[in-house]
């Protein structure tokens, strides 16, 4: 018995998202939250032949809180797509209202759900909620997740183009680090469970890493303005999802990607891997019934991949300092 939320269930990315769910069979309640539309998409989704029962609602009535009801996973996909030409940065100018304001909700109606976040830019909304959860004394990192299996899905079907079979993209296991905008997402290529040929040229590889990097404006662009990553983003938030809920229901032994909080168990070990003092960082993490076991660090890696952290720690550090202010600075 799982009942899971989506928050921005009508968008882009939240609808198929919601689709994805709803052919989960561990999810047995799902709720769909939207400014629009959200009651449709649920009605859509409740004739497909599994055991989910759907339910869509809009703003009025509390219908917020009716969603939040009882929900022990709530996947957040809302906020605006990204439109050619803008940044993640134009980005967070929209988003972090609409976040902070969700946040709000879950902290007072659904506090000890896990909570996933989607919207951009990751960097800054992750942060937007923990302060909003201890603002209500309800934050717990354990709980909270930002969801960057978009860059660990893109790894594993570029490297297996690389190798000259996307047969194989199911199967390659790339860790991916960091954070979740450009340069901030660091491949740890050196660990991939399909390693690249060693005679491999330097500047294919870099071009490797720069196309995970900057796969989300390979979309943008492809699109022509129309849209961004969503059908991609939702592929990879259901998989995270999944992941979440076979943990909650006792699974052992899953470890997965995730931007977390670092005050917890292996937070220190990894800080001190990276020579930097930050909050926040994508990192292998231990799930288990409770969220995260442990933050596992980085391995070895190689020097490449060690020049690209360092040129991520200050983008991150600035990307976590905007989330917090955006809460803590009294506003005018």
């Amino acid at each position: 018995m799982v009942k899971a939320v989506v928050l921005g269930a009508a968008g882009g990315i939240g609808q198929p998202l919601s689709l994805l769910l709803k052919t989960n069979l561990e999810v047995t309640e799902l709720a769909l939250y939207d400014i629009v539309n959200a009651p449709g998409v649920a009605v859509d989704l409740s004739h497909i032949a599994t055991p989910a029962k759907v339910e869509g609602f809009l703003p009025p009535d509390n219908g917020l809180q009716k969603a939040l009801a009882g929900a022990e996973v709530v996947v957040i996909p809302a906020g605006v797509p990204r439109k050619p030409g803008m940044t993640r940065d134009d980005l967070f100018k929209i988003n972090a209202g609409i976040v902070r304001d969700l946040a709000t909700a879950i902290a007072t109606t659904a506090p000890k759900a896990f909570v996933l976040v989607i919207s951009n830019p990751v960097n800054s909304t992750v942060p937007i909620v923990a302060e909003v959860f201890k603002q209500h004394k309800v934050f717990d990192p354990k709980r909270l997740f930002g969801v960057t299996t978009l860059d660990v899905v893109r790894a594993s079907t570029f490297v297996a183009e690389v190798l000259g079979d996307r047969s194989l993209s199911p199967s390659v296991a790339v860790p991916v680090v960091g954070g979740h905008s450009g340069v901030t997402i660091v491949p740890l290529l050196s660990q991939s469970s399909h390693p690249l040929p060693s005679n491999l040229d330097t500047s294919t590889i870099d071009s490797l890493v720069n196309r995970i990097q900057f796969g989300g404006d390979e979309v943008v662009k492809a699109k022509d303005g129309a849209g961004s990553a969503t059908l991609s983003m939702a592929y990879a938030g259901a998989e995270f999802t999944t992941k979440i809920i076979r943990a909650l229901k006792g699974e052992r032994g899953i470890i997965v990607p995730s931007y977390v909080n670092l005050t917890q168990e292996g937070g220190e070990a990894l800080k001190k891997d990276l020579g930097k003092e930050l909050d926040y960082f994508s990192a292998p993490v231990e799930l288990g019934p409770n969220g995260v076991e442990k933050i596992n660090g980085l391995g070895a890696i190689a020097p490449a991949e060690r020049v690209l952290i360092d040129a991520a720690l200050p983008e991150l550090v600035a990307s976590i300092e905007k989330g917090v202010s955006f809460i803590q600075t009294p506003k005018l």
